[in-house]
């Protein structure tokens, strides 16, 4: 984005009253999207994004943010609330993009053997790597690094705070798993997997005594964890929320017994689960009615909050809310089955000013549909709806970053709160989870507010 000389000069005054600085032998960045193509040891020959506030003190914290499998970094970029957030709080943002295949494509790996031990390669140590870069190149923090992430972003979000408790504070997983959940490849894929088949039960002990054997011998703090998870998830089964608490939970050596539990917004139910100084460790989000769709509107800020970048601290007694400036409205529910209402939209683009491509994974009875929706116009699109008709037989049962309605035949996706806008060249990625009854073809034609799109 681009600042004006005037505004640019009040905000610094502004940060330098509030003892923000930007570092002087540094340039002045403009905020936007930078992609990173060496960034030190990459095993997992992942790609990196970094977005760079321009206001920033002089030793910023760093945020990992992490997409969904078929996403990629850019993708979570735009339909994510975090780099908005960064602005606000002068924080750094990296966007790491997975590529490795297994199922859904494009899934960071929390499955191979490698993964699985503390610097072993493949992508664990692609994303330590970036780290490391941004502390270099930008004076980052070492000791103010968090992690979050959304579907296999959460898985890895939990991954990471295993593999390496000496170099991440905090972490909040959306829609993950518990670390070593995965057996192998083979058992990733949502129709063959024993992880995220529904019946995945472990005791409390296993589960700790998976994220110690991850670094055998280590007795330093343990990054504190925050968990979020819809009750209607059918993708990757609401239980599993249970179990990484159970996880946590023995890591810290703390009771199943939250030591607290409210209602901070309509359909969030959370459960807090602080030591003996009142420090909170573990909180978990229970969202009602909510499906594979998070994070929702304003649910980035409250992570964001939880790991104490927000200038409140939310972690000394079990008993305090998030900063009441950064609740989300309770209209913004994440339920797939729930229409939001859109902003105004913009006049349909014309023909051929967007584009769709699709990743479809089957199997026996079910699939996964992840659309990417490029603008190719030159001017943003605020406020949309994608419509497309599903091959016979296939029954959409959950969904992500947008509303479906109907369920089956002709459907409309609609944005949902957090990306109602797709800038000029820009792009945002839906999905959704369906039953079928042998037809596991695409939709062979999409339009963006009634205007026909290109397929990639």
């Amino acid at each position: 984005m681009k600042i004006r000389g005037k505004m640019l000069l009040a905000l610094a005054a502004t940060l330098a009253g509030a003892g923000l600085v930007i570092p002087a032998m540094q340039p002045a960045y403009a905020a936007s999207l930078t992609e990173v193509t060496s960034f030190g040891d990459n095993p997992g020959r992942m790609r990196m994004h970094v977005y760079v506030p321009d206001n920033r003190p002089a030793r910023p914290a760093t945020v990992v943010a992490m997409h969904g499998c078929g996403g990629s970094g850019p993708g979570f970029y735009s339909g994510s609330e975090f780099a908005s957030l960064a602005d606000r709080y002068g924080y750094i943002v990296i966007y790491p993009s997975a590529t490795q295949q297994a199922g859904f494509g494009n899934c960071f790996d929390t499955w191979s053997d490698a993964a699985k031990r503390r610097g072993g390669g493949s992508d664990p140590v692609s994303i330590v790597s970036m780290v490391r870069y941004v502390q270099q190149q930008y004076g980052a923090d070492p000791d103010r690094v968090y992690a979050t992430g959304s579907s296999s972003g959460g898985m890895m979000t939990n991954h990471m705070l295993a593999l390496y408790p000496d170099v991440f504070k905090a972490g909040a997983a959306f829609m993950g798993v518990p670390y070593n959940c995965f057996a192998n490849a083979a058992d990733y894929p949502p129709g063959s997997s024993q992880c995220t088949g529904g019946n995945m039960n472990r005791t409390p002990q296993q589960w700790g005594d998976a994220v110690r054997a991850a670094y055998p011998g280590y007795s330093g703090p343990r990054p504190r964890v925050q968990l979020w998870h819809g009750t209607a998830d059918t993708l990757v089964p609401y239980s599993l929320l249970q179990e990484t608490i159970e996880q946590w939970t023995n890591v810290f050596g703390l009771s199943q017994t939250p030591t607290s539990t409210d209602t901070p917004q309509a359909n969030w139910n959370r459960r807090r689960y602080a030591d003996a100084n009142g420090t909170v460790q573990v909180e978990a989000y229970s969202v009602q009615g909510a499906g594979h769709s998070l994070p929702s509107g304003g649910m980035a800020a409250v992570a964001i909050a939880f790991f104490g970048l927000t200038g409140t601290n939310p972690t000394t007694s079990p008993t305090v809310s998030p900063s009441p400036t950064v609740s989300p409205s309770p209209t913004t529910s994440p339920s797939p089955t729930t229409s939001p209402t859109p902003p105004p939209t913009t006049p349909p683009p014309g023909s051929g000013a967007c584009r769709v491509s699709v990743d479809l994974n089957a199997w026996n009875t079910g699939l996964t549909e992840n659309i990417t929706i490029t603008n190719t116009g030159s001017a943003a699109v605020n406020g949309w709806s994608l419509g497309f008709t599903l091959p016979g037989g296939q029954n959409i049962t959950s969904g992500w970053n947008a509303s479906y309605s109907p369920s089956s035949g002709q459907v409309t996706a609609r944005n949902v709160s957090y990306n109602g806008t797709i800038p000029a060249n820009g792009s945002t990625t839906i999905g959704f989870q369906a039953t079928h009854t042998g037809n596991t073809g695409r939709p062979s034609s999409f339009t963006l507010n009634g205007a026909t799109c290109t397929l990639a």
